[in-house]
Parts: structure tokens; sequence; C-alpha cells
């Protein structure tokens, strides 16, 4: 059975730190690139960071840059997103995603962790 398991979510200050974490079982993440996207009240999901399946190559949206940082231990396996200098527009649900790409592609999701940023 494919899972895709967030944790790490919570209420966080203004300023403050979180570490997402995405543990994912029963296919083979190798071949997988993987990413966080994110859905705000009344917003579409939108991406915030990807990686590539060695963890070479990453991506992020503009307004995480500088702040962000994903990284992925194929060996667990587990995806992580890093967040640093929080901000309130940064609440939101984060969901984990799976895709081998190509035409084709096989495409999971987590069930989302819910992030708010708030004082």
């Amino acid at each position: 059975q494919v899972q895709l398991v967030e944790s790490g979510g919570g209420l966080v200050q203004p300023g403050g730190s979180l570490r997402l974490s995405c543990a994912a079982s029963g296919f083979t993440i190798n071949i997988y690139a993987m990413g966080w996207y994110r859905q705000a009240p009344g917003k579409e999901r939108e991406l915030v960071a990807r990686i590539s399946t060695t963890g070479e190559g990453t991506n992020y949206a503009d307004s995480v840059k500088g702040r962000f940082t994903i990284s992925r231990d194929n060996a667990k396996p587990t995806i992580y997103l890093q967040m640093n200098t929080l901000k309130p527009e940064d609440t939101a649900v984060y969901y984990c995603h799976a895709t081998t790409g190509g035409r084709n592609p096989y495409v999971y999701w987590g069930q989302g962790t819910q992030v708010t940023v708030s004082s």
C-alpha cells in the first residue's frame, strides 16, 4: 500500500522555524521526484519546493527562496522541508508529493499537515 505520511506541522510564531517530514512506503522512492505543495484557505494548491530523485536538483517558489530547504534521504525513505523565518503568509496545509514524471506518471499525495504562523 502506497503511503506518504507528513508530520512536523503546528503553530509557530512569525520568525520561527519548523521542519516537516514525509515518510514514504509502498513504492520505490528512488525513482520519484519529490516535492512539497501547500494550500491556504481560499487559494489554489501551489508548489513550494521539489527535489530530484538523487537530491542534486532542487527548485523553490520565489516566495520561499532563501528561507526553506528541501532534502531527502532515500535510505529512510523520507523527505524533509526545513522552514525558517516563517511568515503569516506561509500558513497553509502542506502536502507531500511524489511523481515519476514523464508521459504517464505515477503520482502520489500525502494527506497534508497544517502549518499556522501566528503571534
